[in-house]
């Protein structure tokens, strides 16, 4: 059957520089008159055609973004109202585990099965890991359906659990407190290990802590935590946004503390209390290798490469407490367990609770706006201990120690 001829629409008119050109006028994808213009009908009938499918297009493109688009656009959304240290992480984990995945598929094509396949490798990662970008992908989608982006929503029926439990670190022993204080004394992380130990700041607490809010010459000396600490593309940024509202406190600090401050604020230049030589706040690079005097200090076993014939050769050098390190002889293993910043922290709230003090000023002391956070220190603490229990329960169950 012969393909029925196209009728080609008579156009208007127009001179312009002295050439005759056809001209008609549509509408475009943002709803505005537009004018094209051609020099014979032909050719504008032929624009009009190609103008008109791209218009449908970008309507459709609109009216269905893809996953990678309408991730950005949510990104935007909440950047009114999420801190933009939370915002930067969301960035990466979307970027990582949803649009990497899922990012050139149109929201309204994707599937149930294409949340579950997607979160297959993210599965594998750590609890907390899993449970953002589940948050993250649960609130995209809902934000896509009440926005009419989308009819169906499937990540209804998605569960909210997954990813391997994370190996809580234990609180330092007295033992372990009392090799590191050795180890750091005298070297540039002796200062924060000391505030980290005997004040409990988190590590952008401490990084942040300038001295008009260290107060030494009062009858009981003090911090006020006031700042908080943040990396952007290695550049310290300093904030009075703190984490949470009950993390602007005043934590009172005992003697051993009050004399290093007291020794390092005579020889500061710096307004801040950890600072680099020039006496600017820490970057994250700058801060990496403050940790590192901790780590090489540290017996554990370090695997290194090196290549032999152009391979590359894997082998392992270990390391037990108390012996020098084979490159380095001014270095000795003096800390027999990897330690991090946030031990610090737990370390200086268990001995809290060892010292009996009661929950709700251990959770001011802390920072903790979450009781229950407090709570489950609290509980692991105060109560794993089965020879201190044992009276308790006996005399619950009217039985008499054995």
């Amino acid at each position: 059957m012969a393909k029925k001829k196209e009728t080609v629409k008579a156009y208007s008119t127009t001179t312009i520089k002295g050439v005759e050109y056809f001209r008609t006028r549509i509408t475009d994808a943002d709803g505005k008159r537009v004018t094209l213009y051609a020099r014979t009908s032909e050719e504008l009938y032929q624009k009009v055609q190609d103008a008109k499918r791209t218009i449908t297009e970008v309507k459709y493109h609109k009216e269905n973004p893809t996953v990678a688009e309408y991730c950005q656009k949510w990104l935007l959304m909440q950047s009114a109202k999420v801190k933009p240290a939370t915002i930067k992480d969301y960035e990466s984990k979307m970027r990582n585990y949803i649009i990497k995945p899922l990012g050139e598929l149109y929201m309204s094509d994707v599937t149930s099965d294409d949340i579950r396949l997607a979160l297959v490798p993210v599965s594998k990662k750590s609890a907390s890991v899993y449970s953002v970008v589940n948050m993250l992908i649960k609130c995209v989608f809902y934000s896509a359906e009440r926005s009419h982006i989308i009819d169906d929503n499937p990540t209804k029926g998605i569960s909210a659990k997954g990813g391997t439990p994370a190996k809580g670190k234990d609180a330092l022993t007295d033992t372990q407190v009392k090799q590191l204080l050795e180890t750091v004394r005298g070297l540039p992380p002796q200062t924060f290990v000391m505030i980290g130990l005997f004040a409990g700041l988190r590590r952008e607490e401490i990084l942040a802590l300038q001295w008009d809010c260290v107060f030494l010459d009062v009858p009981t000396p003090y911090i006020s935590v006031r700042r908080a600490w943040r990396s952007e593309h290695n550049r310290p940024i300093i904030s009075r946004e703190l984490k949470t509202d009950a993390a602007k406190r005043d934590i009172p600090i005992p003697e051993c503390l009050v004399n290093r401050l007291r020794e390092v604020k005579a020889a500061s230049i710096s307004d801040f209390v950890i600072a680099d030589s020039e006496g600017n706040p820490l970057s994250y690079s700058q801060f990496r290798r403050l940790w590192q005097y901790i780590n090489v200090r540290t017996a554990m076993n370090r695997t290194y490469y090196k290549y032999v014939n152009g391979q590359s050769i894997k082998y392992t050098v270990e390391a037990s407490l108390g012996a020098k390190s084979k490159n380095n002889h001014d270095i000795a293993y003096t800390i027999d367990t990897p330690i991090t910043p946030h031990q610090l922290r737990h370390t200086y709230i268990t001995n809290l609770i060892y010292a009996s003090v009661d929950p709700k000023t251990v959770q001011y002391l802390a920072g903790h706006e979450n009781s229950k956070v407090t709570m489950d220190i609290y509980a692991k603490v105060k109560y794993n201990r089965p020879s201190e229990l044992s009276p308790v329960v006996n005399e619950a169950f009217g039985q008499r120690p054995a």
